[in-house]
């Protein structure tokens, strides 16, 4: 990959500029950076959903890129078929067969020399596709993947269209894998991964004869894949590769700026002798006033050669105040049942009953697509259950935070999403600031910014609603670890009610939780922090099972 000249800005916002790097083949890239710096827009424009203001990016052999996002919404087809039948999708060797098929009863026919040589041209072109493709072990391939991803037989038959959110990116993350891309983009892949999943998506990307370049907040997947490290600096507006993993990295950076700060005071203790021999002689005459003019000189050349220290980037500032006390009883649930089917199926939650205290810190827990999601959304009113009572106290103010953000309006700006807020101007404009969106970033287009910066607006919402019973869907998703630490700090500090689900054992262990509801059994636990790991390790064992007993069927027919 060579990147010539390139630079981009949306509106009065440069993300980078006249950025000139050369990435070998065959490389694994860590492209880190904070929210904001455009790593996403990078992808982007590698694949052509986004124009840069000037430059390029050169592929060699024009080669094939597959991305897989951070948020999965169009980019998942919606049409009614299986996930088994997408995930087939990804290698159009059907359709190459037919082609085949196509030419040879073609030159079965009558036709003249010219056209026999076109004929046998496109058949040498489509038997070296199907070579690529690997025709006779794709099948076996497949079924690796979907084994190593724990995709189990009664989420193949499901169709696309019926899919929770963390089970769409795991099966986009199947189909990119079984696709055979020359290049891997990869914008947060972990985020929805159990742990043997992941330990099995690193393997395969280690072992990848493309290239991979991963967009992560996952320190851990960046030490064990990359040997290379993409840094987008927000502050200097540009992009600097660095040998090594992520780990490596950091020191490289930090001694860098150790150097670079060494290096500036020199040059300060320069311009300091400098000025002072110009200011002693500049009204003198003969040698000295020559001296003096010599220095001016030498002056101006270090002040146009003077190293620039960037600030360093803001961090995000967060308290959540409380309106009123709550009730002592936020939240009750009472037999509640929900299915997205026919009610007569087994329900996605069944029969569930709970409640929580005032001040509690409550987890749930469950693979994906088990239903966490949806409980949430039955809790905060946006669905209704079938069964049941979902009662809130009558002092209950409820917080929501969406892990797709679908409560902002993405074709609104950062602004217009809070015309709901009854605060003067300059109040909302410092809390903004307080979540990086200054100036005129408060006027951009939700739908223009990184998930990251989504995730800001979705805070700063919350930190504006005064709510003193939080419902929190995956809430670090799309952060990066400092603003992770920042919120975790605050969210601990936090004087109501919490309900969370989150995969970020890190995160989970910094909020006091107290208990945890496992679902679809609907048990309640007392916190161990070594909870999250046995039903992880249990979840793992299950879809082991249901791997080995209902894959093996699904070529044989």
């Amino acid at each position: 990959m060579n990147i010539k000249n390139l630079s981009m800005s949306f509106g009065t916002q440069e993300l980078f500029s006249n950025v000139n790097i050369y990435i070998e083949e065959g490389q694994k890239v860590g492209v880190v950076g904070l929210n904001g710096a455009g790593k996403t827009t990078f992808f982007k424009i590698l694949m052509g959903k986004e124009i840069p203001d000037s430059g390029k990016i050169i592929l060699k052999n024009n080669a094939r890129i597959e991305w897989l996002p951070q948020v999965i919404d169009d980019d998942l087809t919606t049409d009614d078929i299986t996930v088994f039948e997408y995930l087939l999708s990804a290698r159009p060797i059907d359709k190459l067969n037919k082609e085949l098929s196509f030419c040879y009863e073609e030159l079965a026919g009558q036709c003249d020399e010219e056209k026999q040589k076109k004929l046998f041209n496109k058949i040498t072109h489509i038997q070296n596709m199907l070579d690529y493709w690997d025709q006779y072990n794709a099948e076996n391939i497949l079924l690796k993947i979907i084994n190593g991803m724990n995709i189990n037989s009664e989420l193949l038959d499901k169709k696309i269209n019926e899919l929770s959110g963390g089970q769409k990116s795991k099966i986009a993350f199947a189909k990119l894998l079984y696709s055979k891309p020359e290049i891997i983009l990869l914008d947060e892949p972990t985020n929805h991964l159990d742990k043997e999943t992941k330990d099995y998506v690193i393997d395969y990307l280690k072992s990848y004869k493309g290239s991979v370049y991963i967009i992560s907040h996952d320190v851990d997947l960046l030490n064990r894949i990359t040997n290379k490290t993409l840094f987008l600096d927000k502050t200097r507006k540009t992009f600097e590769l660095y040998d090594g993993n992520y780990d490596r990295f950091l020191k490289l950076y930090s001694e860098y700026e150790k150097a670079l700060l060494r290096q500036v005071k020199i040059q300060e203790q320069e311009e300091e002798k400098l000025r002072e021999i110009i200011n002693k002689y500049a009204n003198s005459s003969g040698k000295r006033k020559r001296m003096a003019q010599d220095r001016e000189k030498k002056l101006e050349k270090l002040l146009e050669n003077k190293i620039d220290v960037s600030k360093k980037a803001k961090v995000v500032k967060m308290e959540l105040p409380i309106k009123r006390e709550g009730s002592k009883i936020p939240l009750r649930l009472e037999n509640v049942s929900f299915s997205y089917k026919n009610k007569n199926e087994k329900p996605l939650i069944d029969n569930l009953s709970f409640s929580l205290n005032r001040g509690e810190r409550f987890l749930i827990v469950g693979k994906n697509g088990i239903g966490k999601s949806t409980l949430l959304k039955l809790i905060v009113g946006k669905l209704k259950p079938d069964l049941g009572e979902i009662i809130i106290g009558d002092k209950t103010d409820i917080g929501y935070y969406a892990q797709e953000h679908e409560l902002l309006n993405y074709s609104k700006n950062i602004l217009e999403n809070f015309q709901d807020v009854n605060i003067p101007d300059y109040r909302l404009r410092s809390i903004l600031a307080n979540f990086l969106f200054t100036d005129d970033d408060v006027f951009k287009k939700i739908k223009i910014l990184s998930p990251g910066e989504r995730s800001r607006v979705a805070l700063a919402k919350l930190v504006l609603s005064g709510s003193n019973f939080l419902v929190l869907d995956e809430p670090t998703n799309h952060l990066d670890p400092q603003t992770q630490r920042v919120i975790a700090s605050t969210f601990r500090e936090f004087k109501g009610t919490m309900l969370v689900v989150s995969h970020s054992i890190d995160f989970v262990n910094n909020l006091g939780i107290e208990r945890i509801l496992v679902m679809p059994d609907g048990k309640i636990l007392n916190f161990d922090e070594n909870i999250l790991e046995h039903y992880s390790e249990i979840n793992n064992q299950v879809n082991k099972k249901n791997n080995l007993d209902g894959k093996s069927n699904y070529f044989s027919n």
